[in-house]
Formats: C-alpha cells, structure tokens, sequence
C-alpha cells in the first residue's frame, strides 16, 4: 500500500505558503509518495481553500520526484476545455508526476455561487472526463454530436503522458463506480475500513460485468483520517478515524494492516494538527508506522516511477 499526505486539513500559519511547501518536502524525504489537495472555492470547515491545481503547481516546483494528486477536483466547478489545458499543463510542468482524482461535488452553497446547478453534478462531471480524455488522447473526432464543436479541436499542450494524467473516481455509489469503470484508473474512496474495501471490490467486480472492463485494472484508494497518538487534532475529522477515537501506534498499524489486506492499494493521510506539529507527526508515522505496514519493502527513500 502507497501512501500520501493531504495538505488540506492542518491548522495552518497565517500565511501557510513555506509551512505547506516544507510539509511536501518532509513528506518526500521520508518517502511518502504523493501530497493530496482537496478543492473548495469558499470557506469550508474542513480545511483551507487554496486551489488545489495553484498549489500543487508550487508543490511541484519544491520538491523532485513525489507525486501530487487532487483529492478531489470537482469537475461541475470548471469548464472542461480550459481545465484539460490545465491539468495537461501542470503534467508537463511536474513531468508526468500527477494523478486527478475527481468528484461530483456535494456543497449547495458552493454550486450556488458558480451558477451551476447541483442537480446536474452528475452529467457534468461525465461529460468533463469524455472532453478531457478526448481532447489529452487527441481523438476529439470520435466525439458524439452533442460535443460536435469539439470534433476539429486539439489541446493547446500535450500532456507528458500519451492520454493525460491517471484518473481516480471518487464517490461511494453505484454512479461513481460506474464512472470509474468508464473514464478511471481507480476508485477512491473515503473513511472506509477493510470490510467496506472488500465491499467495494466486489461492486466494483458486478458492476464491471458487461462492460468490457477488466475489474482488476481498477485500483481501490482511501482518504484515511489520522490523529498520531499525543498530538493535538486542531478539528474533527469527517470521517472514521484509522485505529479508533484515542488509537494507539498499534491499532493504528493493525488498521492500515488491515486496509492493504482488503486489497486497498493507496491510502491518504488527512491528519487534522496543528501546522507547525506536521513535521513531528510524519517523523512519527516514518519512524513507528511506515515500517511495521511495509516491513520488507519500506527504504524511507523510495522513488515511483509516475510516468508509467
């Protein structure tokens, strides 16, 4: 099981740019694999609502080779000409180290402030992953008549990878399952322990039937929410916590045991502390966790090759 670091969650300083950065490279160097940043346009009691594409940009930019994911990208917020070239250019920019992990969305007030109708999240965000796919894999042609303005069209810069970024689904339904077997290279779920993991698995297996999708090629990822044992959480997570309210270092191991078991290959880490105590808890988490889940292949070092 992979492992990543959400930066959305902390109590970040005032002006939180260096402590975020710092937090990516501590991340890096004690060989996590990827830094995650949800999406909200306005305030929101979950985290912060810095751009997910801004700030992985700079991410990028700070550090050498640790993947960055949004976590999720909410498709109905964009249009979808203009965020392919984003996203296209930011794969670029990173040199193929990014993943698009995306949702419908949830937030009344936020569609509200768009102009977009909540209602329609769903055939949105459809319609945004077949515009994208189409336009980063240049086969805009094949397009159905409803996007026949497209047909001729070709995306301002190529992606580094032949088809555009991988993409996770995120949702727990059956309609975000079906679009991960559609436009995704896996699930991502959130909160979920091992049984609902082998639930999903298994939906996502019936689902596939007829199809002409190989399940197998679909993986399963989690946001899991942690609080290291004596430190602070600065708010609640929404969500299960990984080992249990008040979790010992062991529980904690045995839950994320527990997790890669079940077949998750990709876990999250949304840790609600303070900012300035990010670099203590991931000293924790490479020094008492990371090793006891991954014992014979953890190096604290490792480096993915994000381009395959």
């Amino acid at each position: 099981m992979r492992f990543g670091l959400s930066l959305e969650p902390q109590s970040w300083p005032r002006v939180p740019g260096d402590a975020m950065l710092r937090a990516a490279r501590d991340a890096e160097r004690i060989g996590l694999e990827y830094v995650l940043m949800a999406n909200h346009v306005l305030e929101n009691p979950n985290g912060t609502g810095l751009d997910p594409l801004v700030l992985l940009s700079a991410v990028a930019g700070a550090t050498t080779h640790i993947g960055i994911a949004t976590s999720v990208l909410v498709l109905p917020y964009y249009r979808p000409v203009v965020l392919a070239n984003q996203i296209a250019t930011l794969d670029v920019m990173s040199a193929g180290r990014l993943v698009v992990a995306v949702g419908t969305g949830w937030n009344p007030h936020e569609f509200d402030a768009l102009g977009v109708p909540i209602r329609l999240r769903g055939q949105r965000t459809d319609d945004s992953l077949e515009i994208m796919k189409a336009l980063w894999s240049g086969t805009t042609g094949n397009l159905d008549d409803r996007f026949a303005g497209l047909r001729d069209a070709s995306i301002g810069v190529p992606p580094h990878r032949p088809g555009g970024p991988p993409i996770w689904v995120g949702g727990h339904s059956d309609a975000a399952i079906r679009r991960a077997l559609r436009f995704g290279d896996g699930w991502h779920g959130s909160g979920i322990d091992h049984e609902d993991a082998r639930f999903f698995r298994h939906r996502i297996e019936e689902l596939a039937v007829g199809t002409g999708r190989d399940p197998a090629t679909i993986e399963i990822s989690t946001v899991g929410f942690l609080v290291p044992p004596g430190i602070p959480a600065v708010r609640p997570a929404p969500g299960r916590l990984l080992g249990g309210t008040d979790a010992t270092t062991e529980a904690i191991i045995e839950d994320l045991r527990q997790l890669a078991d079940a077949g998750v290959s990709m876990c999250s880490l949304w840790i609600p502390v303070d900012g300035r105590l990010v670099g203590e808890a991931l000293e924790w988490l490479a020094s008492e966790v990371l090793p006891h889940v991954e014992p014979t292949s953890w190096s604290g070092q490792r480096h993915r090759d994000w381009s395959e």
